[in-house]
């Protein structure tokens, strides 16, 4: 196994020496702006998570201020899984096709297998570590001012899709879907095509679903009590107001507050205020759930790209049962 791990390192360098060099440039601009950022905060701002938190002037500005360099880090670790399928997975295979050297590594000693498992491991090995660098510097970047006035927060679509187990783990299935797609169409383009909506469709699906994995929590407030603020939590959009027999009727057609929503709610025999959220603890059971889910497609496409690649079982050559058997035996 040595000589096939010495044969992938040989044959991947150029992928790694890039990878790195993108880790590191990563993370140089992660520690030079968060110490920037952290040194502008003020030292009111722990009390100021959930958008209706509080209203700091000076922390909004360093808010709005970091947002979009700390969104531009999660898109990169977003896309990492698509870019790691199309440059790392895509080519791992279809090369071979493409250059003419597959009759001559299929007839190796080590066998198709076990080249497979150097190229592709030491591929997966530098694939997840890469992934878990980029959502580390991602979380930690985004901590200071996380779920804090504008934003971001843990549910935004680049922050949740960029930090997290389930950045690795997609990680991880970009490349069994590079490398398969590499197997089958035997060409780069056309693999590095097919990989990018291999990667993108689950992506977009699991992200349209999200909401449907967990119950939302329920939050009430009788009569004119003050609904508890919504802080951190991701809104279900579904709010309404509480009937006198304990249903939910979600009409909303009374003012926010003051004497006109007393008034309203008093019309229609309303006896309090209801909404559904997911608090900000909800992330990890979403991100548990949709690793899962990549990591199960990961070893899906894996295996495919196994039995594929399998020599086929030698059988045994059918007897002649024209051949008398005195003739065979003299």
């Amino acid at each position: 196994m040595k000589g096939t791990w010495w044969l992938a390192r040989r044959q991947q360098r150029g992928l790694i020496l890039a990878l790195l060099i993108l880790l590191v440039a990563c993370a140089a601009w992660t520690v030079w702006q968060r110490a920037a950022m952290t040194g502008a905060l003020p030292t009111t701002h722990p009390a100021c998570k959930g958008w209706n938190g509080c209203d700091d002037p000076a922390l909004r500005a360093v808010v709005e201020r970091y947002t979009g360099p700390i969104t531009a880090l999660a898109i990169i670790s977003t896309v990492f899984p698509a870019l790691i399928g199309m440059f790392w997975g895509a080519p791992l295979l279809a090369r071979e096709w493409e250059n003419g050297t597959y009759r001559l590594t299929l007839s190796q000693e080590a066998g198709p297998l076990r080249l497979l498992a150097g190229r592709l491991g030491l591929a997966a090995l530098y694939t997840a570590a890469g992934a878990a660098v980029l959502a580390a510097l991602v979380a930690w970047w985004w901590a200071p001012i996380a779920n804090t006035l504008t934003g971001p927060y843990w549910y935004d679509a680049a922050i949740f899709n960029g930090t997290g187990p389930a950045s690795v783990t997609c990680a991880l299935f970009g490349l069994a879907a590079g490398t398969l797609a590499g197997l089958l169409t035997r060409r780069t383009l056309p693999a590095m095509a097919a990989t990018l909506a291999t990667v993108a469709v689950p992506r977009l699906i699991l992200q349209a679903v999200r909401p449907l994995w967990i119950a939302p929590q329920l939050r009430t407030s009788p009569g004119m009590t003050p609904k508890q603020l919504i802080g951190s939590a991701w809104s279900s959009g579904h709010w309404g107001y509480l009937t006198p027999s304990g249903g939910r009727a979600d009409i909303m057609n009374c003012p926010d507050s003051g004497a006109e929503l007393l008034r309203c709610m008093n019309s229609h025999g309303y006896t309090g205020r209801f909404y559904q959220a997911y608090p900000s603890s909800d992330f990890w059971p979403l991100q548990t759930i949709e690793a899962g889910i990549y990591l199960v497609l990961a070893l899906a496409l894996t295996a495919l790209v196994i039995r594929r690649l399998r020599p086929p079982t030698a059988t045994p050559a059918p007897a002649d049962h024209d051949t008398p058997v005195a003739a065979t035996a003299g």
